[in-house]
């Protein structure tokens, strides 16, 4: 029978905002851009309406591909055996499953550019990346949780 997981945190980034969020910035950016190009078009200026028009295919493709991205996840599970990194694509596909024995794996805080810190699990000479699109605040968090749960799981039983 499996054990409970130490540790099991689902890591997603920040939306950049929902459904309705959306149908706001479009609809100012609509109205915005329907009005110049209105103003445009009765000055005979016409190909500008054009181009306002190719402004506003660029925004809402913008914010769509934001959205998709937004979708997309890394789980990390810390049980008696593993410490695994699982990624998943905004399509719900496993991309990438990383295993790293937890009793050898640290968590490496890279602060070198302060504003932004990696974040990597390392083992054996080897280190991945995670949490790459969550903000500063919540990597550092993230690091601390992460030491704190593996140092632990590795304290001897009855400790």
């Amino acid at each position: 029978m499996p054990s409970t997981p130490a540790l099991d945190l689902v890591l997603t980034p920040n939306p950049p905002m929902g459904r309705h969020g959306m149908a706001w910035v479009m609809g100012g950016a609509i109205l915005i851009g329907g009005g110049a190009g209105l103003a445009f078009l009765s000055l005979g200026a016409w190909p500008v309406t054009g181009f306002l028009g190719l402004d506003l295919i660029a925004l809402w493709l913008a914010l769509r591909i934001a959205a998709r991205r937004a979708r997309r996840a890394e789980v990390v599970r810390l049980d008696e055996n593993a410490l695994t990194v699982r990624r998943v694509a905004p399509d719900g596909q496993v991309t990438a499953e990383i295993v790293f024995d937890p009793y050898w794996a640290r968590v490496a805080l890279d602060e070198r550019r302060r504003h932004d810190p990696k974040l990597s699990l390392c083992s054996h000479g080897r280190c991945v990346a995670i949490a790459d699109f969550l903000p500063p605040a919540e990597r550092r968090e993230l690091a601390r949780t992460l030491e704190a749960a593996l140092a632990e799981h590795r304290k001897p039983a009855g400790y």
